[in-house]
């Protein structure tokens, strides 16, 4: 169970930064004017770095533009059309918060200001697409999470019951000597303990071997599975182990704690 329930956190946070690269490798152009100098340029780009919103941004000078699209095509255009077709342009990659139609429309409203900037285009339909998609698998994740730490809690909850449904003319005999109900709980509460660290590193250990043969298979998911991803997966595996077994067990011996000798025969 906590492998299953470190998978969902896994996939929780591996869907927020797969979110948040493919917003920022989402591309808007801004096409300069055509008599827009190289100094003039250079400026607008100085001043666009300093926007809060920018992650990152590419300038294309005209002849660049020309050089690619001859590249492209297998001919020079400038060859017929006696002169360069293209304009400068800007390529700017936006931070993942501000990768949304209603920031993007704000932020074009602003960059066309600049009479420089003649037009912005971006791909409003993909960008939609995106974040709807990515909405709505973070929906069936979060779901997910919870079903898994009612079904987790109720197995594990079951599981530690029975152990202590083995032992509990043990509890009760420590009763009549004058245990105090601390004194009782303690080494069950320190054998939970132990048995969820022990989980919590098995389960650790076999989403390790997991992550592992995925980027032997792909190296390049690191991009999205980062350090602080898997960081936060394992302490969220020794927290569920934890507590989980600490608080079934503290429920568990409570309940034959609170019961008379009687009772303790027709359970």
């Amino acid at each position: 169970m906590l492998i299953l329930l470190g998978m969902v956190v896994f996939s929780v946070l591996t869907a927020r930064n797969l979110s948040a690269y493919v917003k920022e490798n989402l591309t808007v152009t801004l096409m300069l004017a055509e008599d827009m100098t190289g100094p003039e340029a250079k400026v607008l780009c100085n001043n666009l770095k300093k926007r809060p919103y920018i992650n990152h941004l590419t300038y294309i000078s005209k002849e660049q533009a020309l050089k690619e699209q001859t590249e492209a095509m297998g001919t020079d255009p400038s060859e017929f059309l006696g002169a360069n077709p293209f304009v400068a342009s800007i390529e700017l990659q936006m931070k993942a918060d501000y990768a949304n139609t209603d920031s993007l429309k704000r932020i074009t409203k602003e960059l066309k200001r600049n009479e420089q900037v003649t037009d912005i285009t971006y791909p409003q339909d993909l960008m939609d697409s995106v974040n709807h998609n990515l909405q709505k698998i973070n929906f069936v994740l979060l779901v997910l999470a919870v079903l898994l730490t009612c079904v987790s809690f109720s197995l594990i909850n079951n599981t530690v019951r029975l152990g202590m449904y083995a032992r509990r003319f043990t509890i009760h005999t420590m009763k009549l000597v004058g245990a105090s109900w601390s004194f009782i709980r303690r080494p069950f509460l320190s054998k939970a303990l132990g048995t969820g660290l022990l989980a919590a590193v098995i389960a650790n250990a076999a989403l390790a071997s997991g992550i592992y043969a995925l980027y032997t298979y792909e190296p390049g998911v690191l991009t999205i599975i980062t350090w602080d991803v898997m960081a936060i997966t394992a302490g969220a595996v020794f927290l569920f182990g934890i507590i989980i077994t600490l608080l079934c067990a503290f429920f568990s011996v409570n309940r034959f704690l609170k019961m008379k000798a009687g009772d303790l025969y027709k359970i």
